[in-house]
């Protein structure tokens, strides 16, 4: 999944993310890791599903994502599956993001985890909550499009 245009390679993609939120803004954000850490990502064996990501004292913190401990690394030197993990953003990011998250009720979540230059980089989406009916929506517009495409491909 090189993207040889952007100059990265896509790790993770959270596409459950996009179907449960709706994605108002993102940012891209450095992860503090351990070294087993980065092996297990780099292998991809990494998931963003149930990830989140919270701000306490004026820092970004990564919550439940799954990295799987890395199967060459001695147990006593590996990392746990599930650690909470501090993001790197710059300080006027950061105070942006905690007035939004704190004024409209609206929820940070990974979409993305990949490489770049060597560098292992999240985006992290400003996300508001959809409703059950918004979900409908956006599936059947999904839905519409897909027909509209399949009838003027049919006709060329």
């Amino acid at each position: 999944m090189a993207d040889s245009s952007n100059g990265y390679k896509v790790i993770s993609d959270n596409r459950q993310a996009r179907h449960q939120y709706e994605i108002l803004e993102t940012f891209e954000a450095g992860i503090e890791l351990l070294g087993s850490e980065v092996k297990s990502i780099r292998q991809g064996k990494v998931n963003l599903r149930d990830g989140y990501a919270q701000i306490r004292n004026g820092e970004l913190w990564l919550h439940n994502v799954h990295v799987s401990p890395h199967s060459m690394t001695n147990k006593v030197y590996n990392h746990e599956a599930k650690r909470t993990r501090k993001l790197l953003l710059h300080r006027d990011e950061i105070r942006k993001l905690i007035g939004k998250v704190e004024q409209k009720g609206l929820t940070l979540v990974p979409l993305k985890l990949y490489l770049k230059r060597g560098w292992i980089k999240v985006t992290i989406a400003l996300g508001r909550g959809k409703k059950l009916h918004d979900k409908r929506e956006s599936l059947k517009r999904k839905q519409e499009k897909r027909e509209t495409e399949r009838a003027l491909s049919g006709r060329g």
